[in-house]
């Protein structure tokens, strides 16, 4: 066993994430044999009680297709939340029945975007998770989608694993599809092998990536998948991508799918939902010296170097900030209206505490709900 596999073998915390395409039959509608032949892997993974497990399962939206006699997933919000609310309640029933063979109870956890970066929400939820573990049970996490608007969602649940991984500081993710791995080519074409091993973006760069599941019930794909595995790396946790039937012998590090090598260190927990899970509201023009004090003196952003306002946010909705040419250079959470702001463009914080009160003696965005955009 290599010491990438070894490694594997030996995370103590995992997070698991499955796709729809391999819980369900392609009309929708769960498969009880898939389900349980999953749980097999994850409880017998888990005896021993050294190994914590988090589950970041789909499949609730195609789980409601068939019970609202839906013959395919719907393309508007209304009616994929309809299905949602309908499949969630028979996923996490068909887990905890499945789960139950072993003694093992599952806890549900539902998600959205909004959640993880709003501070006070990101908090509650490490701490629900984290109990959950501490008490022995197996959380089931979500897309919360009978709620989450377009402009919260996730939009798919590979990068909701990653960002889970993250906050539950897990030692290793596992990406579980109907591929068994990542292809230099379309993997049914004759000529094409796995790749093994990713060390880094330059490995793959000339890989041509899919984004069609093979059944047509989820809304990932492979290129879901990669930056998902990107997203974790760089967050310093390992990547395994493989097929749901391997997902045994991928716990266990044996030589299956594709190992994603970690290529970073972990950040603060709420920085990378801000990044990468976050729907900007709005945007802020910086002037050149406000754009050096929060990217490079990472500093917080006060009203004096903003020079324009743009969108209709409220106070704690993300904000992209944004350079004279209109390029992003930072995220941020904001601490005033939109229409709070224009009055206080270009003006120091003094200056505005004397004329409109204390209250605004504060940054704009501060640098602990900041995070600059690289590249």
């Amino acid at each position: 066993m290599t010491a990438a596999r070894q490694s594997v073998a030996e995370a103590q915390r995992v997070v698991v994430k499955v796709g729809s395409s391999s819980l369900t039959t392609a009309s929708g509608g769960l498969d009880a044999d898939r389900v349980d032949a999953l749980v097999d892997a994850l409880a017998k993974s888990r005896s021993g009680g050294e190994r914590e497990i988090v589950l970041v399962s789909s499949g609730a939206i195609a789980a409601g297709l068939a019970p609202l006699g839906l013959v395919r997933r719907p393309k508007d919000l209304a009616r994929q939340q309809a299905a949602a609310s309908v499949g969630q309640g028979l996923l996490v029933a068909r887990y905890t029945a499945s789960f139950a063979r072993y003694g093992v109870r599952v806890g549900q956890v539902l998600l959205t975007s909004d959640d993880m970066a709003r501070r006070a929400h990101h908090r509650n939820a490490s701490r629900t998770l984290d109990q959950l573990l501490a008490m022995g049970a197996l959380p089931v996490v979500n897309e919360n989608d009978t709620v989450a608007t377009d402009e919260i969602r996730f939009g798919d649940n590979d990068r909701l694993a990653a960002l889970v991984a993250h906050l539950v500081h897990a030692d290793l993710l596992v990406l579980l599809s109907d591929v068994d791995g990542l292809y230099d080519g379309d993997p049914a074409k004759p000529g094409t092998s796995r790749v093994s091993e990713v060390t880094g973006p330059a490995d793959i760069a000339h890989v041509q990536i899919g984004s069609a599941g093979k059944a047509g019930v989820g809304t990932g794909g492979m290129v879901t998948k990669v930056e998902a595995a990107r997203i974790a790396a760089a967050a310093g946790i390992p990547v395994v991508l493989t097929s749901a039937s391997q997902a045994a012998d991928a716990l266990a590090g044996r030589a299956t799918g594709t190992y994603f090598h970690r290529t970073g260190r972990r950040s603060a927990d709420r920085l990378l939902w801000l990044q990468h899970a976050s729907e900007p509201r709005g945007a802020l023009t910086l002037d050149d010296g406000a754009v050096r004090a929060v990217v490079e003196g990472r500093k917080s952003l006060l009203p004096a170097g903003i020079a324009a306002v743009e969108g209709d946010f409220t106070a704690g909705d993300p904000v992209e900030l944004r350079d004279a040419r209109g390029r992003a250079v930072a995220r941020g959470l904001v601490n005033f209206d939109a229409k709070e702001l224009p009055q206080l463009l270009g003006r120091s914080t003094r200056d505005l505490a004397r004329e409109l009160g204390p209250a605004y003696e504060r940054e704009v965005v501060h640098r602990d709900d900041l995070v600059p955009l690289h590249g």
